[in-house]
């Protein structure tokens, strides 16, 4: 393993933490400072046009010349003309709402941007056990709510901005509640959609329903309900106990957990200042706005707790989540009981499987046998285990299936169907095997967000299944509970479902542990590759899925270690590698390389990176909203889905993007949400693609987010070359030895135990 980089001597430091000039801001956007940085510069601009203007007429009136009527209305036309193409040139750069709020409302406003734009993550109420509530005095009576609004909560189903717009009128009448209570008015649209029709009323009956913004806390919140409702406001009212609820439990969510247990939320409700959290549970259910439940356990013995004195014999824990997870979570477990306690479509002679077997190697072999006779198979292996799919879909194609493979990223779905075509004859229509109008010609391949959209895939049947017998799934670890119940949903009766994929990379980044709750399940066939990843990168990622971190001989450079001390270091190192160095010592050149770093913000996260990197190879002004055509980007159309590509142009429909090769014309309003800057990504971002060449950045603030899931997923993603930008000393080291994947809450287990009760 090398330990110094080939760098050139000229190599030109990048520029971390730099502002760019005319307001420049990446794809997620700048916080609040700078943007009133940025507006008070436009609004001294304009001060200083009025003040030039007004000089000049004060020097010409001062020359002792008197002017005509005439001459002095020219004058002033001239000045006005001149303020009018200053506030033009100033209108064509990017203009953040909200750029003159101040004190709590510029406060609130730069936590929701945070939060969404990713410089901040979600609150970790979750990531680590609560602390117990210390003892204090009886909690005060429940202040019960004047009106109570009783409605069912809408689940956003989208990305934000997916859904019709909201009325003007409506965002207008939002507004002027937000104004009111002191929150920042920028973020109407926003609630507008999320309340839906009468969102004003909503909001002035019920203030905490603000929490229902990403990126607003509770005492943000509470800050809004005391100066719309005053005296009548308290942390005992009914409504605050709802939505800190619901805001928990969404909390967890996004944490990975699918529901809670009910001793855990109790916890973190009165962590929160809610006097009563076994009321404020009551009281969420009871409204709709979350479920309960009572889950068997299978240890042996009595469980000690109010539980187990409920149930008597039998030991059960207690749990609360919201519905969409909750349904999702059992639909699935549905669906994949139907899978396996059903028999699969006979698609000709038992031979031809068997025959179609012997033909292939290894534990290809073992995984066509497998799917030959039973609906859900499991498949685990490494990137060189994909030929077996691969061998599993050519095989059901020869004996006349009708076989899909969907992947999680556009990136994945390219590789994959370039090998679905290499062992397949190029010749006629099956030389494209990933054309999604042609499933005839051989197996092909889509991602799991287009097969569900329509975009891509086979079509749907006349009851509106998925028209295919045969669908092999890759990057499983990345199904979300969502996902997973509508794929299973899909398929027709017969169909044979294969989930395949690296258990020891990172899971989902919606909630679950779809793939890993079935391992653990043992409900059907699971078909362990044989096939190693080979070379020097190989043998490294191998070494770090069983918690070790070898020195590996890279005679190819293909692993290169760079020693850095600061943040500041490693920006400027991380810049060199990109632009000279891998492409001059390894041949990969800088759009086929690619930065992982652990998070969005710090000195070196994807927001400096990203600058920097986009200073060196396309600079330019960011005209519309920070970007520029050429620019590299990743776009993000729900939570986990993310899609590399680059600018192409923008105009008044939005920012136009290719991302490998479609086409996408992200709306002006989605673009700070949906679009960032993608020279750099995070592991999550990362998971289900591959690069030529990897940059991975380790900086020293780091060490806190190491674990070895994420550096498995992070060293995996490089096909040829590897650079460690390292920052974390021993850091790295622990973590690969002694931090596992946290864990997460899910009733999966137990649903399947329920109604697969037959071990596969």
């Amino acid at each position: 393993m090398s330990t110094e980089p080939e760098t050139a001597e000229d190599a030109e430091p990048g520029t971390p933490g730099t502002t760019r000039e005319n307001g420049t801001r990446d794809a997620a956007g700048e916080g609040v400072t700078d943007a009133q940085d940025a507006a008070e510069g436009s609004a001294a601009d304009a001060q200083d046009a009025a003040d030039a203007g007004t000089g000049s007429a004060g020097e010409a009136g001062g020359t002792g010349a008197e002017l005509s009527e005439a001459e002095a209305e020219l004058l002033a036309q001239r000045i006005e003309r001149e303020r009018i193409e200053r506030r033009k040139a100033e209108k064509k750069g990017p203009i953040e709402a909200g750029a003159k709020l101040s004190g709590k409302a510029a406060d609130l406003l730069a936590a929701v941007r945070a939060v969404e734009s990713g410089e901040k993550p979600v609150t970790a109420v979750f990531a680590e056990p609560e602390p117990e509530p210390g003892p204090g005095p009886a909690p005060a009576p429940r202040r019960p709510a004047p009106e109570p609004v009783r409605r069912s909560r809408p689940v956003p189903a989208g990305p934000a901005g997916a859904s019709p717009a909201p009325a003007p009128e409506a965002v207008q009448a939002v507004r002027r509640v937000l104004a009111e209570g002191g929150a920042p008015e920028a973020l109407a649209p926003r609630i507008a959609a999320v309340l839906g029709e009468g969102a004003d009323e909503l909001l002035r009956a019920d203030p905490w329903q603000l929490l229902r913004v990403t990126g607003v806390r509770p005492e943000q919140a509470d800050g809004f309900a005391r100066a719309l409702l005053g005296a009548e406001c308290g942390p005992d009212d009914e409504r605050r106990g709802r939505a800190v609820t619901v805001w928990l439990l969404e909390q967890a969510a996004l944490a990975g957990h699918t529901a809670l247990e009910l001793p855990a939320l109790t916890a973190a409700l009165a962590q929160r200042g809610v006097p009563d959290p076994d009321a404020a549970v009551r009281n969420t259910v009871a409204e709709g706005e979350a479920l309960v439940f009572q889950d068997a356990l299978e240890e042996a013995g009595p469980r000690r707790g109010e539980e187990a004195e409920d149930e008597g014999e039998r030991p059960v824990r207690v749990l609360a989540g919201l519905e969409r997870y909750a349904l999702a979570e059992e639909s699935l477990a549905d669906g994949l009981a139907r899978l396996v306690n059903s028999a699969p479509k006979q698609d000709g002679p038992a031979g031809a499987w068997e025959r179609a077997a012997a033909s292939a190697e290894g534990s290809a072999a073992d995984l066509i046998r497998a799917v030959a006779s039973h609906g859900l198979v499991l498949h685990t292996g490494a990137e060189a285990s994909l030929a077996e799919p691969a061998a599993l879909l050519h095989a059901a194609h020869a004996l006349g299936l009708r076989a899909w493979a969907a992947t999680h990223s556009p990136i994945g779905r390219d590789r994959f169907a370039a090998l679905l075509r290499r062992p397949a004859p190029p010749t006629g229509p099956a030389a494209n095997a990933d054309a999604p109008a042609a499933p005839a010609a051989g197996p092909s391949v889509a991602t799991v967000a287009g097969l569900l959209a329509g975009a891509e895939g086979p079509g749907r049947d006349a009851e509106g299944a998925l028209d295919l017998d045969l669908l092999v799934v890759l990057d499983a670890p990345q199904l979300d509970v969502e996902a997973a119940a509508l794929l299973t949903e899909s398929l027709p009766d017969g169909a044979r479902l294969v989930l395949a994929g690296d258990p020891a990379v990172l899971w989902s980044a919606g909630p679950g542990r779809v793939f890993a709750d079935l391992l653990a399940a043992r409900i059907c066939p699971q078909i362990a590759s044989r096939r190693p990843d080979p070379g020097p990168l190989g043998e490294l990622v191998s070494g770090i899925g069983i918690g070790e971190l070898n020195q590996v001989a890279a005679p190819g450079k293909e692993v290169v270690i760079v020693p850095v001390r600061d943040a500041g270091e490693a920006v400027h190192r991380t810049v060199q590698l990109v632009v000279d160095s891998v492409p001059r010592a390894i041949g990969v050149p800088a759009e086929e390389t690619q930065v992982i770093t652990p998070g969005h913000g710090g000195a070196a996260g994807t927001r400096a990176l990203n600058a920097a990197l986009k200073e060196r190879l396309n600079p330019g002004p960011g005209r519309f909203g920070g970007f520029d055509p050429g620019d590299r980007v990743v776009h993000s159309p729900a939570p986990g889905r993310t899609r590399p590509g680059h600018v192409v142009t923008a105009d008044a429909d939005g920012l136009h993007l290719s991302c490998a090769g479609e086409t996408v014309v992200v709306p002006r309003e989605q673009v700070e949400h949906c679009v960032r800057h993608g020279w750099a990504l995070t592991a999550h971002q990362a998971a289900g693609c591959r690069w030529p060449a990897v940059v991975v950045v380790l900086p020293g603030d780091a060490a806190q987010a190491l674990s070895r899931p994420w550096v498995y997923t992070a060293f995996g993603r490089a096909d040829r070359h590897l650079s460690v930008v390292h920052g974390v000393e021993q850091a790295l080291h622990r973590a690969v030895a002694e931090v596992p994947a946290k864990p997460r809450t899910t009733r999966l287990p137990v649903l399947l135990a329920s109604q697969v009760p037959a071990a596969g």
